[in-house]
């Protein structure tokens, strides 16, 4: 091309005369069939190419098919090797597949011409460049770590809050243990000072065998029932002479102590020993209960801890075959203080899918991202639905909500990084930019949304089966340059 006609495409057209003469000198022309591909994605970044006429398509590929991401048949616009300019400090690849709809034809130029130009003619716009491209990488590194120990600590002190509740009341349960304890041993050597001969000391001690038994299988009554039945038990305390009875019964019901079961007590110790016999029952019941109550919380603890671990992931190889499901379950649990009451968590899913190989913790920081965004949009009240199923060789992984939903105009843009609908300080933008690329990037799977006022369904979709990192290029979504670049 001459100089004259490089000067009408609108990326020269500031350009001297000398620049474009070294432009016309160094590049040349060159046609493509309609249907014939420019270049293709992952090949070496060879040539810059200016589409001078025709209709162009841009794509990326995507689980071996190729999306369309443009067409267009302006004049002008170009693609290709866009970052040669960066030398060997990115992949020189192209990023995207350049195909030719129409017959069309292109002004080339060699990547090395057209790195040699940008560092020669344009030094101050080539050091903004270099700064703009590596700082916006290295912002997004570091916003997305920040994204990473946001949630984190969100989610830590979530677990806190629910570690904090079974430990206090261990503890608690501990110290009336302790008190209860201390006044079983003084009920023992009121018993058992020789006013208790040993064939009904052995009766009392069978009893006790019995309460603690009792108290392990005793149904949990409602508040009515507990009432009527503390009601009777006080009233035959009191017939027969056990003081203050009214602090006693609550105890023997919790215990599924009736009066039936006390009357055959009051025969085996009788009537002079019963006050002292039936408080040590309930100090039996009520030691047993607590026993029971600290067994509960630290088991509580220890599920807690669990599911933190399954969360992390800290003990387990990054890369591994893992179960959705006790990923999803994990995250729940490290979730559930910032679920508020009024939303119903359902779980809809299919057991019988097979473990997936993935990165376990990064997947968790999805299903984090998109249960914290469900529960943002219902406001405090609505249904949460975790689901999964199986289509051919892919697994679905469902979060949906029944908040309003997501606005139309804003649906295209709601994978970009930095964009955001919350209000200022709520949100980094950075949560599904930083799910798309887990899912997409490193797992070659997809993540898909379908909204309207009341539903909401997230889908991720992923390989049952390993996938060969060579069938797809490693994230190139920093690529700069598209058919569209003008």
């Amino acid at each position: 091309m001459t100089p004259a006609e490089l000067r009408t495409l609108f990326l020269f057209e500031a350009l001297d005369e000398n620049q474009l003469a070294w432009l016309s000198e160094r590049g040349r022309v060159e046609q493509r069939t309609g249907g014939s591909a420019v270049y293709n994605e992952g090949e070496p970044a060879t040539c810059f190419f200016v589409l001078l006429s025709g209709a162009v398509t841009l794509s990326r590929r995507l689980h071996g098919d190729d999306i369309e991401v443009t067409r267009t048949d302006q004049r002008g616009v170009y693609s290709g090797a866009t970052q040669a300019y960066l030398g060997d400090r990115v992949d020189q690849v192209y990023p995207n597949t350049l195909r030719a709809v129409s017959d069309a034809e292109f002004f080339v130029l060699p990547a090395d011409e057209f790195a040699s130009a940008i560092r020669s003619w344009f030094p101050m716009a080539l050091h903004l460049l270099e700064g703009l491209f590596f700082g916006s990488r290295a912002a997004d590194t570091i916003l997305g770590e920040r994204e990473r120990l946001v949630a984190l600590g969100a989610l830590s002190a979530g677990l806190t809050h629910e570690l904090n509740n079974p430990a206090a009341a261990a503890v608690r349960a501990t110290e009336a243990l302790r008190e209860r304890v201390a006044g079983m041993r003084h009920k023992l050597a009121l018993i058992a000072d020789g006013r208790l001969d040993g064939t009904r000391l052995r009766g009392l001690v069978e009893i006790q065998d019995a309460a603690v038994k009792q108290a392990a299988a005793a149904t949990p009554l409602s508040a009515l029932d507990a009432s009527d039945a503390e009601d009777e038990l006080t009233d035959w305390l009191d017939e027969h002479g056990v003081a203050n009875p009214w602090d006693i019964a609550p105890v023997l019901v919790s215990g599924g102590v009736n009066v039936p079961w006390l009357a055959t007590a009051a025969e085996a110790v009788g009537e002079d020993h019963l006050d002292s016999a039936v408080r040590w029952l309930a100090y039996t019941i009520d030691t047993e209960l607590l026993m029971g109550e600290i067994d509960d919380a630290v088991t509580r603890v220890s599920d807690l801890v669990g599911a933190a671990k399954q969360y992390s992931q800290l003990d387990r190889a990054p890369h591994q075959v893992v179960d959705v499901h006790a990923l999803l379950d994990a995250t729940l649990t490290m979730m559930r203080a910032k679920i508020p009451a009024g939303i119903r968590v359902v779980k809809e899913y299919d057991r019988t899918l097979p473990p997936v190989p993935a990165f376990g913790a990064e997947l968790n920081q999805v299903w984090t991202n998109l249960i914290d965004n469900a529960v943002d949009a219902m406001d405090g009240e609505g249904t949460l639905t975790l689901g999964t199923r199986r289509e051919g060789d892919r697994l679905f992984v469902e979060v949906t909500d029944t908040g309003g939903g997501i606005p139309p105009e804003v649906r295209p843009r709601i994978f970009e990084p930095f964009f955001s609908t919350k209000s200022v300080g709520e949100g980094t933008g950075l949560g599904l930019d930083i799910s798309y690329r887990i899912v997409v990037n490193k797992h070659h799977g997809d993540i898909r949304v379908d909204s309207r006022p009341g539903h909401t369904r997230f889908q991720v979709c992923l390989p049952i089966t390993p996938v060969d990192d060579s069938a797809d290029p490693a994230d190139s979504a920093d690529a700069a340059g598209s058919a569209a670049g003008g």
